[in-house]
């Protein structure tokens, strides 16, 4: 079936092996006759040898030419600036559109402009879109712009594929005038217009409404809707606010849809909004013909559940409502790196962020961190490591488009990425063993069943 030697090499400009030559074997395996003709048994046993032989090299003649014709295509795409990594980066609808992006984002709260340098925002950018990362998170309000603007200059300095990724921003805290916060048409248009300079983008992919606006009777009121209505009071609280309040949110809605069909936005969302508000901004675009919300970020992990796992799937089920969550590790908790203490170059230790070392110095925060050491134990079973095991955690959850990361060092993202390789090992069973070391799995009451 093979060549006794390999075939002298061809000589001239241009000249190429073809692939029977490359692989030394012929394309058809040469057939040894019987005697005369006469079949006997021998003969019998020597024809099914040679189909055998015959079936194999045909095999391995095809696999031979996939292999080439993959290697010339990658010669192809790498001379078209075009690469054709293998990556096992699982990709997700975002809800119910057709917006494909990777189950891991890269977000830049507190790292980008703040914690890291631009040069190691630089290296974990690139290492993230290497392997398969393609989306990117940031916000007006992040380092006073400074993570947008860190961002936009790698994108422009790497020229990738605008069509390659997707870039998201968050719109509210724009600065300290009374016009460049809060939810306006004004600060809307206004806010995104300076994002994208800093970004020195075109357009986002998405534009998330960053929480529903303090200045108005939108905050908090929605909790009403959330618990069973007892007394005559609330409902006459609504009834004050409702005016106001589908105001305001028709508001956001219109100057969402203007900026989309502005070409400044593909997409919009909203972020830490409660269903009854994600609810209310749905049926106001479908009753006035506009562009409804399409995603939500939300915080999740092993201590923040009910929204993500009781409220968002039911958004998604009935008006395909995506989720995409933020915080896996609750601000490094999940790591053990508070477990004895508070380590000078961690998050709870930088200025604007003592709220979370008095969480940590709490008593639920004391509680959390001993269920914590628990986990570790089953991380050290599943033979990988804490953060690995709670964002696997995280992406396990129905509805969930994608996970966004904050990683200082490109040693922390190389670790979180490989949390998809855990999730396979997440069976009902170990998830049951989670919940019960927990104790905190959300559930419905009685009443909301019913409904």
């Amino acid at each position: 079936m093979f060549a006794s030697r390999a075939p002298a090499p061809p000589t001239g400009k241009g000249a190429k092996f073809s692939v029977e030559e490359l692989y030394g074997f012929s394309k058809k395996p040469k057939v040894m006759r019987g005697h005369c003709g006469k079949a006997d048994k021998a003969d019998g046993r020597k024809d099914a040898k040679e189909k055998e032989e015959s079936v194999l090299a045909s095999h391995i003649l095809e696999a031979a030419k996939r292999v080439m014709e993959r290697r010339r295509l990658e010669i192809y795409m790498r001379e078209c600036d075009v690469t054709m990594e293998d990556s096992c980066m699982p990709y997700r609808y975002l809800g119910k559109t057709g917006l494909r992006v990777s189950c891991l984002g890269l977000g830049t709260w507190v790292t980008f402009g703040s914690q890291i340098s631009d040069e190691m925002a630089d290296s974990v950018m690139t290492l993230a879109y290497d392997n398969g990362v393609n989306l990117f998170d940031t916000a007006e309000v992040y380092a006073s712009g400074r993570a947008e603007t860190i961002l936009g200059n790698i994108l422009e300095k790497k020229g990738w594929r605008r069509s390659s990724y997707v870039v998201t921003t968050k719109i509210y805290w724009g600065g300290q005038a009374e016009t460049e916060r809060g939810l306006s048409r004004k600060h809307i248009i206004e806010g995104l217009r300076g994002s994208l300079a800093r970004l020195k983008l075109d357009y986002v992919d998405i534009v998330f409404a960053n929480r529903s606006d303090v200045n108005s009777p939108m905050e908090g009121w929605g909790t009403h809707l959330t618990v069973d209505i007892q007394s005559y009071d609330a409902n006459i609280s609504m009834l004050t606010h409702s005016s106001a309040r589908v105001c305001l949110c028709a508001e956001v809605v219109r100057a969402m849809t203007f900026v989309i069909n502005q070409g400044m936005a593909m997409y919009w969302g909203t972020s830490r909004w409660n269903a009854v508000e994600i609810m209310e901004a749905y049926s106001i675009a479908r009753q006035f013909n506009l562009v409804p919300p399409v995603c939500e970020q939300a915080e999740y992990h092993y201590f923040q559940r009910d929204k993500v796992e009781l409220h968002l799937p039911e958004l998604y089920h009935k008006i395909g409502i995506g989720s995409m969550t933020w915080s896996p590790l609750a601000c490094g908790m999940l790591t053990g790196k508070y477990n004895s203490g508070v380590p000078q170059n961690s998050r709870a230790a930088m200025k604007g962020h003592g709220w979370l070392r008095e969480r940590l110095y709490s008593d639920e925060g004391k509680q959390q961190l001993s269920k914590v050491k628990e986990l570790h134990l089953l991380a050290d079973r599943l033979e990988c490591t804490p953060a690995q095991l709670a964002i696997a955690w995280c992406l396990r959850s129905e509805g969930i488009s994608s996970v966004l990361l904050g990683v200082s060092n490109t040693e922390q993202l190389m670790e979180n990425l490989s949390s998809i390789q855990v999730l396979s090992q997440l069976t009902p069973a170990l998830i049951a063993e989670i919940d019960t070391l927990l104790g905190n799995k959300p559930r419905k009451h009685k009443k909301e069943e019913k409904s």
